[in-house]
């Protein structure tokens, strides 16, 4: 399985909005009465035979195939369960908003490693798993599946199961848990997950370089190779943005040693922010937009349209009207995939098609936690 809002107060480079919504004090007891009906609502659905489209905050909609079936929301079942700095874990209730959760991290000077994106404020930690999407550090420090210690679930049945744990050193049921990071919902309802955290940067810093595409490329992946403290870059209209992230004296080296034009400190955070959160002027260009996963040394696309490369040149958003067929076989030819992932015509299916094998492993997956097919049918392919 896999991986705009415009507003809110810079906090810093790492930051999205400052403000955050704090989740009520709720009774335990009304917590399971919660549960309890969403697992009945499941049952009855189930039997049935009427499909369920899992909401947390609607932020990510657009992402996917088509919404079907009747509204389980999530939202109600919201707040922070457990959270020891010490340990560097923190476990959430689905519905927790994600603002919440990076506020509380950022009081004890961490985050979310992997730095998703919000694409709203109602986002919530349950969208963000379900979702699997990685902001702009994720070449530097990992995916979202990398960070999931465990979770809480109820699957097609309405069964409350439990997989992983909630510390670093109980990898039991482990993979299960990371399956969940970016099933968008098809394999069951996230109630809570566990997930690793780290510290805050002690220092960061951005520059930005002018040059082309095939230079900016060739730049990346020489850094690659060098022991520097680069944590995200973003290159798009000639313009290369690189992060620096790290102990004070690393970072000063590494800018110098990089050179460009160093940015101001709040600049800087609005910049990865547009970037993370797609609020950037490239992404304002009304045509559909693509993911390209490719190999990082894979030279320049030939496609129409305009790209945004970020992750060390591994990712590559283009903007085109180019048919599906032109822009995954040219992905295929670089040994990647690509994925609609917003806007355009989901006929011709948004994520890359898979091979024979793979689809009937994804079937068995789905019939194994969702035997009815009723959660989020049709949301990553419409055979499941």
């Amino acid at each position: 399985m896999g991986e705009g809002w415009d507003g809110g107060v810079n906090c810093g480079e790492t930051s999205w909005p400052c403000i955050t919504s704090v989740s009520p004090v709720i009774p335990v007891a009304e917590m399971s009465q919660i549960i309890d009906q969403l697992a009945a609502s499941i049952r009855e659905a189930a039997a049935r035979g009427t499909p369920l489209r899992i909401v947390g905050g609607g932020t990510k909609d657009f992402y996917g195939g088509a919404l079907r079936g009747e509204t389980l929301a999530t939202s109600a079942y919201r707040g922070i369960v457990e959270y020891d700095p010490t340990e560097l874990v923190i476990t959430a209730r689905a519905g927790t908003p994600l603002a919440e959760i990076e506020g509380a991290l950022r009081e004890k000077r961490q985050m979310l490693a992997f730095e998703p994106p919000h694409f709203g404020a109602t986002t919530t930690l349950g969208g963000c798993v379900a979702a699997g999407l990685s902001g702009p550090r994720r070449a530097c420090a990992g995916a979202v599946r990398d960070f999931v210690l465990g979770v809480r679930m109820l699957d097609g049945n309405g069964r409350d199961l439990h997989f992983g744990g909630r510390v670093m050193k109980n990898v039991a049921g482990y993979d299960v848990s990371r399956l969940m990071a970016g099933s968008l919902g098809t394999l069951g309802l996230i109630l809570e997950a566990s997930l690793k955290v780290l510290p805050l940067p002690p220092a960061e810093a951005t520059l930005h370089l002018k040059c082309a595409e095939a230079e900016a490329l060739a730049l990346m992946n020489e850094w690659a190779g060098k022991p520097l403290p680069i944590t995200a870059t973003a290159f798009r209209n000639d313009d290369l943005g690189v992060r620096l992230s790290g102990a004070g004296a690393a970072v000063e080296a590494a800018a110098k040693r990089i050179g460009g034009t160093r940015v101001d400190t709040m600049l800087a955070g609005s910049f990865w922010n547009g970037i993370r959160e797609q609020t950037d002027a490239w992404f304002s260009d009304a045509r559909p937009l693509w993911r390209l996963s490719v190999k990082s040394t894979t030279p320049p696309l030939d496609l129409p349209g305009s790209q945004l490369i970020e992750w060390g040149g591994a990712l590559r958003w283009l903007k085109t009207d180019a048919e599906a067929r032109t822009i995954r076989e040219t992905a295929a030819r670089a040994r990647g995939h690509a994925t609609l992932f917003r806007g355009g015509d989901k006929a011709a299916g948004v994520f890359q098609p898979l091979s024979t094998p793979l689809m009937k492993i994804h079937q068995r997956l789905k019939q194994s936690f969702d035997p009815a097919g009723i959660l989020n049918p049709g949301r990553m392919y419409p055979e499941f």
